[in-house]
């Protein structure tokens, strides 16, 4: 079954839960669970999050109550049942004497009042904390006192001290395990390195390492003026900069360690204000947004000051952190599988702010596709200034309601950031003189060649409308983006032919299609700025290197439409050789595994266009191979790397993890971030970390590099 990566639709609604039958149950179970999954890597993991967190979280909380109808379709392997992400390989493991959760999330009032207590028509408690105290036998006042505070939007973190020496710090991982980064903590200003003399012989702290809003500014300004390319956002900027192996890089950018919650040496404390003090008298910075209130009245008053204030602090916050204050109901309440009962988070929606349109600008990607782009008054969208933000289609600039029948020029807007990285514009503020500004129209010619667009539906949702240029081979802007894609790692991996080297042969009329790359000589890049003979000899090298790629790679790179990595796989193994493909009908296609009827119409009408059947041409008498794949037989599908899931971890002898990747990946093999069940082996080098440790405790083959290439062949 395949599931689409992108951010699938939120359907967090009790009634699509409480009516959706078993069979819909478990496609949409499956469904969420890859989509989490996969986004959750990106968060914890890659420090590079694209879904937007209430989007996640929305998706999450459907996951829970479906999990929770239906127990027998629930995967062990479900984010549910797990917290954050594993732990980096580069990184030694950080183990927690006490687990390190994570928060559930409400999105409404209801959902804190139903925390708290979930009442029946006669008047009885049957749910929430007041139910579960009730149920065992735990005394408590009619009215509970809580504490709340802001949500910062950072990597959490626990600092461990003994004898009132600071000596270890981790980040929190999967609550167990995390990765020790106890050489970048040193470095922040934040910390202290010793506490008082009467603080405990053994003491851990948590909270959250964060940029400021102005440091992370600073810090951007220092690094454009330095001609380093700036950080998108302060939260993915502050985790990768906590996992950097090189403290010198921590020490130069302005990281901030925020504490919020008491780990071990604070047992004698009643209440969550007493802790927030003793960490402030202990030298820890504490947010000074935090309130202690009485009732759930007053909780959501709290809630929605804060969010109200938001936009005024001077770090991001993605929602509020509500917390029972007194320890002892704390510990009587105890945890579930990845969350304390006795705390969760209100998730508020994305920032939004509003500035002016000032114009749209058409670009033109690989494909042709048509984008238009906002260009904006500059705005500060959750400390990063936001200038562009792209619209995507005709259907989304015409069509989208909040757009209110269209954008035009001037118009007030409201731009969010999704996934606090993406700028977006959400909707348009109705003003009275709207009528008499230039509606935004899609143009009917290519903006970088004047070739016609071309209107088609998109494959993957008929409502929307794609428009693309004809001029395939020689628009200029789809000539750069489709270099970049031919000389990518993923392709025919061409080193040395960066983006900026493209622009400049592009530039120079040197290259006009990639089969140009290949007669390309020393004397012509000779002349082009920065280009040395050293240089202009590695990338010829590079060059020669490329023509023996496998035929996966080759189809890559080619940018088939709609044909990526594992579709290319497919298609060599269920063809065999370029000159099958060239000559395949539609029909044929669509029997190939993964290859339904709109990948196999755009494979087909690809393939019979005269000037791609050209293009092979000029790139075969270059010298590129397209070596022939053995067509896979059934025996062949069931050879160890047929099906198999590799998961690489420390650092290999000989070979990269890209390398190693596509290796496997050539092999048939798959080739995935974390270790589970469903691991075939684990691939293992120096300075393993926690992937062994799990690997090993299920029972996953432990592989060297050596025996890796072994089974390779």
């Amino acid at each position: 079954m395949t599931i689409d990566l992108e951010p699938i639709a939120p359907l967090f609604l009790g009634q699509h839960v409480a009516q959706i039958q078993e069979d819909d149950a478990r496609a949409r179970i499956h469904a969420l669970t890859t989509v989490l999954e996969y986004h959750r890597k990106l968060y914890h993991e890659d420090d590079a999050a694209v879904m937007p967190d209430r989007t996640y979280d929305l998706l999450f909380r459907e996951l829970e109550l479906l999990e929770a109808r239906f127990p027998a379709l629930a995967d062990p392997a479900s984010p549910t049942q797990h917290v954050g992400g594993q732990a980096v390989s580069h990184l030694a493991p950080f183990v927690h004497r006490t687990r390190m959760l994570s928060l559930s999330n409400a999105f409404s009032e209801r959902d804190l009042q139903d925390w708290e207590a979930k009442w029946d028509e006669k008047g009885r408690c049957t749910g929430g904390i007041r139910a579960y105290l009730d149920r065992e036998g735990v005394s408590h006042d009619d009215v509970f006192t809580y504490s709340v505070e802001p949500k910062l939007d950072g990597l959490a973190m626990e600092l461990v001290y003994e004898e009132g020496q600071f000596v270890r710090a981790g980040t929190r991982g999967d609550g167990e395990t995390g990765e020790d980064v106890t050489h970048n903590m040193r470095t922040v200003a934040t910390i202290p390195m010793r506490l008082p003399d009467d603080a405990p012989s053994y003491l851990t702290v948590r909270g959250e390492v964060i940029f400021t809003l102005r440091g992370f500014q600073e810090m951007n300004a220092r690094r454009t003026n330095e001609g380093q390319p700036a950080f998108k956002n302060p939260r993915n900027a502050a985790a990768g900069t906590v996992r950097q192996l090189d403290p010198a890089v921590a020490r130069r950018r302005p990281l901030v360690f925020f504490a919020h919650s008491a780990g071990d040496g604070f047992e004698d404390l009643n209440d969550q204000a007493s802790i927030v003090a003793r960490l402030r008298s202990y030298g820890f910075l504490v947010t000074d947004q935090t309130r202690q209130v009485r009732g759930m009245e007053q909780v959501i008053e709290a809630v929605a000051s804060l969010g109200a204030s938001r936009s005024e602090l001077a770090y991001e916050i993605d929602g509020a952190v509500i917390k029972v204050s007194q320890t002892s109901l704390q510990r009587a309440l105890g945890m579930v599988t990845r969350s304390p009962r006795w705390a969760i988070a209100y998730k508020y929606p994305p920032p939004m702010e509003r500035t002016r349109l000032e114009r749209v600008d058409f670009s033109v990607g690989r494909t042709g596709v048509v984008t238009p782009v906002a260009v904006m008054q500059p705005v500060q969208v959750g400390g990063v200034t936001v200038t562009h933000a792209t619209l995507h289609n005709e259907h989304q600039l015409l069509r989208k309601p909040s757009y209110l029948g269209g954008l035009r020029i001037g118009d007030l807007i409201e731009v969010t950031r999704a996934g606090d990285v993406i700028p977006r514009v959400e909707a348009v503020v109705d003003e009275p003189d709207r009528g008499g500004r230039l509606a935004v129209r899609f143009p009917t010619t290519c903006p970088e060649c004047d070739a016609a667009l071309s209107r088609e539906l998109n494959a993957k949702d008929h409502e929307k409308v794609l428009h693309r240029c004809s001029n395939r081979l020689t628009c200029p802007a789809q000539l750069r983006a489709a270099l970049r894609h031919f000389v990518s790692r993923g392709a025919m991996d061409i080193e040395g032919l960066g983006e900026k080297l493209i622009d400049q042969l592009v530039d120079a009329g040197l290259v006009s299609s990639p089969a140009d790359l290949y007669s390309l000589t020393a004397d012509q890049l000779l002349t082009l700025e920065r280009m040395g003979a050293l240089k202009a000899r590695n990338v010829l090298s590079a060059i020669e290197g490329s023509k023996t790629r496998p035929l996966p790679r080759c189809l890559v790179g080619l940018g088939i439409p709609e044909v990526g990595e594992a579709t290319a796989r497919d298609l060599a193994e269920a063809l065999g050789s370029i000159d099958a493909l060239l000559g395949a009908e539609e029909a044929e296609l669509i029997c190939i595994p993964n290859v339904g009827d709109a990948v196999a119409r755009a494979i087909y009408t690809f393939m019979h266009d005269p000037r791609f059947n050209e293009e092979i041409a000029r790139l075969r008498a270059a010298g590129v191979l397209f070596p022939d794949t053995p067509i896979a037989s059934e025996s062949d599908r069931a050879a160890p790397l047929r099906g198999a899931t590799f998961v690489l971890t420390g650092t290999l002898p000989n070979w990269t993890r890209q390398e190693a990747k596509a290796a496997i990946e050539d092999a048939g093999g798959k080739v995935s971030g974390s270790v589970s069940s469903k691991t075939s082996y684990l691939v293992a080098g120096a300075s393993a970390g926690s992937k062994l440790a799990k690997a090993n405790k299920l029972g996953i083959p432990v592989l060297s590099e050596d025996e890796l290439r072994a089974l390779l062949g």
